[in-house]
């Protein structure tokens, strides 16, 4: 439930009822891909059920899933049978087709391979927050979020999202927490970050498993290199990775959250604790975090 955490704001909705979502929601109820079907998108049940529901409340915090199938066809398949194909048609006529023709060519293997291709699926799950009037995507950017954020969009009309923005860049405060060697009130800086030059030639120097507590980390910054991932941990209870482009990466709850939750399972195989727990979590780190970040940039209303 949540590796990764992608936030947006809600900036305008007016939410209709749980009854009306979950309506909305089976008319777009995932269906695997056709035969010669490249993709299909539907939103599946966040428990794995079979024809379950596709809406969970747990604690007031909607829990939705987004399942996308795609079906890759080789593209050096497609490149060999259509020059066999281009060969074919040059020795018979003597021309081989280009332009309009050769792309409807192409079309045409793709089409006639897909009914052989393997079936890849991926799901995403999304987390919306009334309250707070936030949405929390598990993707590690907002190019793989896009799908869901344009599906969200297209289900709720009015609904209006961007992504959340703060005062000070994630990159400029991670900036000032390794040069102060100081973290943030509530975190700890841990052993993982990446630096890399704003330029042309992309310089980077990462640190895995290394004290970051050392005056070569600062050197690097004031030459102008900037953080573009920083491992930390709020509150000795979630360890996490924060990107330059605000996106919390690798989260994972510590023993002493495991430990009290350890007999919450259930007859629903812990989902509902499950939910419960992380966003518990996440609900009390994401403000931390924010203020450490200088408070949220206020767009338009």
């Amino acid at each position: 439930m949540f590796k990764n955490a992608l936030v947006y704001r809600i900036d305008l909705w007016e939410p209709p009822t749980q009854a009306d979502i979950a309506q909305r929601l089976e008319r777009g109820r995932f269906a695997e891909c056709a035969p010669t079907q490249p993709e299909a998108v539907g939103w599946v049940e966040p428990r794995g059920e079979k024809q379950g529901a596709l809406l969970e409340s747990v604690a007031g915090q909607l829990i939705l899933r987004l399942c996308t199938e795609s079906k890759p066809v080789p593209a050096g398949v497609v490149r060999q049978q259509l020059d066999a194909r281009l060969d074919r048609i040059e020795a018979e006529t003597g021309r081989r087709p280009k332009g309009k023709a050769k792309r409807e060519l192409k079309e045409q293997i793709v089409h006639d391979l897909l009914p052989r291709a393997f079936p890849k699926r991926a799901t995403t799950t999304v987390w919306i927050d009334l309250a707070a009037r936030l949405v929390l995507i598990d993707a590690s950017s907002p190019k793989k979020a896009d799908t869901l954020v344009t599906r969200l969009v297209d289900l709720f009309g009015g609904l209006r999202l961007s992504p959340l923005q703060t005062s000070l860049s994630p990159a400029t405060a991670m900036s000032a927490w390794l040069t102060d060697k100081e973290a943030p009130p509530r975190f700890t800086i841990d052993r993982d970050c990446e630096l890399k030059q704003p330029d042309s030639e992309k310089a980077a120097v990462r640190y895995a498993r290394h004290t970051l507590d050392i005056d070569e980390v600062g050197e690097h910054i004031r030459q102008g290199k900037l953080p573009t991932q920083l491992a930390m941990t709020w509150s000795s209870r979630v360890s996490f990775v924060l990107t330059e482009g605000l996106v919390l990466k690798k989260i994972k709850l510590l023993d002493v959250v495991l430990e009290n939750s350890a007999s919450a399972g259930g007859a629903d195989g812990g989902f509902e604790a499950d939910v419960a727990i992380v966003t518990g979590e996440l609900r009390l780190l994401l403000p931390d975090l924010l203020e450490a970040l200088g408070g949220v940039m206020e767009g338009p209303a």
